[in-house]
């Protein structure tokens, strides 16, 4: 057989493997972040309207977040906004629509004081979706219908619901467990960064 035609093979053999090696990888960044963001995930392939470009957008929310100092919140300040919490829902009572305004307020202090930019509400929800994919869709769903309170938009109904959906994400930025639990993500992707920088000052 002529040397050249061992050649084309070697080359279509070359092409097949890094092929295969492509997938696996692709396949197994998918597994990642699905696994990380969970239904957050559906909704990136919905709005991106290709896998690649929803992952692309997913994996720069996460480095974007690897950049954020989040802090946990402080025993005190834990305290006080729980307390200022429970006096929002006391004033659902009288008055819903300034109920779900300060609760919407009180959201975005809690999230200053953790680390996270307020400026924009999107980029906001983006932010914390990295650490709390499960619930960043109700943060949303409240948003929308606090604003649509704002306007006048609205019926008693909306607001307990909108009321609802912020409870959700409140009490997992106060929450201890989910500080812990970032902490120690933080510190297992830390700890495998080092462990990367480590093996290639070995080599």
């Amino acid at each position: 057989m002529p040397s050249w035609v061992w050649v084309l093979i070697a080359v279509a053999v070359v092409i097949v493997v890094a092929a295969i090696a492509w997938q696996a990888l692709a396949r197994r960044r998918t597994g990642k972040l699905q696994q990380q963001f969970g239904p957050e995930y559906d909704r990136a392939l919905g709005e991106a309207g290709s896998r690649r470009d929803a992952e692309a957008e997913l994996q720069a929310r996460e480095a974007r977040r690897q950049d954020l100092e989040i802090r946990p919140l402080p025993a005190a300040a834990r305290a006080r906004y729980t307390e200022s919490w429970q006096n929002v829902q006391a004033q659902f009572v009288d008055d819903p629509r300034a109920a779900v305004a300060n609760a919407d307020s009180l959201i975005q202090a809690v999230m200053a004081e953790r680390g996270y930019p307020i400026e924009d509400f999107d980029q906001r929800a983006a932010d914390v979706s990295v650490d709390h994919p499960q619930v960043v869709e109700n943060y949303r769903r409240g948003h929308r219908l606090a604003q649509a309170s704002a306007t006048g938009d609205d019926t008693t109904e909306s607001l307990r619901q909108a009321m609802q959906h912020y409870r959700l994400l409140f009490d997992e930025l106060v929450e201890p467990a989910a500080d812990e639990a970032t902490a120690r993500g933080r510190l297992d992707q830390d700890g495998r960064s080092t462990g990367r920088a480590q093996e290639r000052m070995v080599r």
